[in-house]
C-alpha cells in the first residue's frame, strides 16, 4: 500500500453494521496499516463499538489504528473512503408510523420502507441528514468515495447525485446475494461457473442474462424450466409469489423478494404474500433488536472481540480493489445512468454490475431493460424525481404532487389525508414548507 487509508464508518454505533464492516476490513490484506475511524452521535453505543473493535485488533495483532469521535468533521479529517449506514431513531416506531397511517386511508402499500408513501417520508426523515454528512465530505476530503448501505438506497443516491454532482459515491445492497444462492442451485453448477448481468432499480431488479462459463450457453432456457421448483424451495424462506408472477408474466428473475419489489407496482397487493410480508418485517424488527441487545450484553462483559467478524459486505472488497487496481467485477452496484440502461432517464440511479480499479467504480452497461420492466421502472423513477424535489426544496407542494403520481396511492383525496397526517405525526423529523 503506497499510502495510509483512512475508513470512515458513519454510523457505526448500529453495532451489527459497525462489528460486521470493521470485520470485512480486518481480513484485507491490502487494507493493513489502515486508520478505521468509528464515528456516530449516539455516544454511549459508539463506546461499546471501539472497545470490541479495539479488543479484535489487539487481540488478533493486527495492523491497523482504530479510533472513535462523535465530532463528523474530525472524523472525516483525511478521510479517503467513508462507509454511511445511519438510520433515524426510534427507527422500528417510525417504520410502523410509515406504514400502518397510510393503511389508516385505505392505501394498500406492502412494506413501506422504499417505495409508495412510507418510503417518501422515510427519505424525507433519511435524506437530509445524509446530505448534511455529504456536504461536510465535500468540503473536508472530497476526494474520498462515499459509500452508502441506508435505504431508500435509489433515493438517497440520486439526491446525493443531484445535490453534490462532482461527489464520488456508490451504494450497496446486499439483496443480490439471493441471484448468488439460487442460481447454482436452479442450474446444477458451481457460481464459478456461471456468468450472469442482474439490475434495474435497488430492490426492482431482475437477472437480466445467465451463461455458463465452460460451455458458453445462455441458461435463462434452464432457468425458466427449473423456476418452478425453486420457488417452491425458495417459499419455504421469504415471500416469493409477487416475484413469481413477475417472473411467469415478464420472462425475467426478480433478485428480491415480494416485500421489495412489491413497493413500487400499483397491483402487487393482489399477487403479493402480503401475510409473509408482514411475518417478515416483523421477524426483522425482533431478530435486529434481539441481537443488539445480545451484542451489547457480550461486549459489556468483555467478549467484544469474538464479534468482530466479516459481515460478507461489498465495501471492503470494493476499497481493496480500488486499492490494488483489481479491476475485479462486482455483482452489483448503484451508480447514476451514464448510458448504463438506455431506455431509462439518465437523471436517475440505476442498479447494475460494475468493474473496480485504481479509478473506482465503473457500471457495466446493459443497455435496453426490457420493455414491459423498464415501463414499470420509469413510474418510479418518476416518483423518484418528485420525491427528491420535494425534499431538497423543501416543499410541502411537490410532497403532494409526488404521493398524487405515486401508483401505490389510490385518490387524490387519500393523498392529502395521508401527508396531512404524517406532517402531524411526524412533523419534528420532516422538513417542508
Amino acid at each position: 500500500m503506497t499510502k495510509k487509508e483512512k475508513i470512515v464508518l458513519i454510523g457505526a454505533g448500529s453495532l451489527q453494521f459497525g462489528l460486521g464492516s470493521v470485520g470485512d476490513i480486518l481480513k484485507r490484506e491490502a487494507l493493513e496499516g489502515s486508520t478505521i475511524c468509528l464515528h456516530d452521535i449516539n455516544a454511549e453505543a459508539l463506546d461499546l463499538a471501539y472497545q470490541a473493535c479495539k479488543a479484535a485488533i489487539e487481540t488478533r495483532k493486527l495492523n491497523f489504528d482504530i479510533e472513535s469521535t462523535t465530532n463528523r468533521p474530525d472524523a472525516l479529517k483525511n478521510a479517503t473512503f467513508i462507509i454511511n449506514s445511519i438510520e433515524i431513531t426510534p427507527r422500528f416506531e417510525l417504520w410502523d408510523q410509515d406504514y400502518e397511517v397510510p393503511r389508516k386511508f385505505g392505501n394498500k402499500q406492502i412494506f413501506g420502507e422504499n417505495g409508495g408513501p412510507g418510503g417518501m417520508f422515510h427519505s424525507m426523515r433519511i435524506i437530509p441528514p445524509i446530505l448534511e454528512i455529504c456536504s461536510d465530505v465535500q468540503k473536508i476530503c472530497p476526494n474520498a468515495l462515499f459509500i452508502n448501505f441506508s435505504n431508500p438506497m435509489s433515493r438517497i443516491c440520486l439526491a446525493i447525485k443531484r445535490k453534490f454532482p462532482n461527489l464520488k459515491f456508490v451504494g450497496l445492497c446486499h439483496e443480490i446475494l439471493l441471484a448468488l444462492m439460487v442460481l447454482p442451485r436452479m442450474l446444477d453448477t458451481p457460481l464459478s461457473n456461471i456468468e450472469f448481468k442482474a439490475g434495474g432499480l435497488n430492490h426492482f431488479g431482475v437477472i437480466l442474462e445467465a451463461k455458463y462459463l465452460d460451455t458458453g450457453k445462455d441458461a435463462y432456457p434452464d432457468i425458466r424450466k427449473n423456476a418452478r421448483e425453486a420457488f417452491i424451495k425458495m417459499k419455504t424462506m421469504f415471500e416469493y409469489d409477487l416475484t413469481e408472477y413477475i417472473f411467469n408474466k415478464y420472462g425475467y428473475f426478480p433478485y428480491t423478494s415480494d416485500s421489495h419489489y412489491g413497493e413500487y407496482i400499483h397491483w402487487a397487493w393482489e399477487k403479493a404474500d402480503l401475510e409473509g410480508a408482514d411475518r417478515f418485517k416483523e421477524n426483522y424488527k425482533k431478530l435486529t433488536l434481539s441481537k443488539g441487545k445480545k451484542i451489547m450484553r457480550l461486549i459489556n462483559k468483555g467478549k467484544g472481540a469474538n464479534l468482530v467478524r466479516p459481515g460478507g459486505e461489498s465495501a471492503a472488497p470494493i476499497i481493496e480493489g480500488i486499492i490494488t487496481d483489481s479491476n475485479h467485477r462486482e455483482h452489483s452496484v448503484n451508480l447514476p445512468n451514464d448510458d448504463i440502461i438506455t431506455n431509462l432517464p439518465k437523471d436517475l440511479v440505476v442498479e447494475c454490475p460494475a468493474i473496480v480499479n485504481k479509478d473506482g467504480v465503473h457500471g457495466i452497461k446493459l443497455g435496453e431493460y426490457p420493455k414491459g420492466l423498464a415501463a414499470l421502472l420509469r413510474i418510479e423513477a418518476s416518483v423518484q424525481d418528485l420525491v427528491v424535489e420535494a425534499i431538497i426544496k423543501k416543499s410541502k407542494e411537490i410532497a403532494l404532487q409526488a404521493l398524487l403520481a405515486s401508483p401505490i396511492v389510490d385518490s387524490a383525496t387519500q393523498a392529502e389525508q395521508i401527508l396531512d397526517e404524517m406532517l402531524k405525526v411526524q412533523g419534528k423529523y420532516i422538513q417542508l414548507e
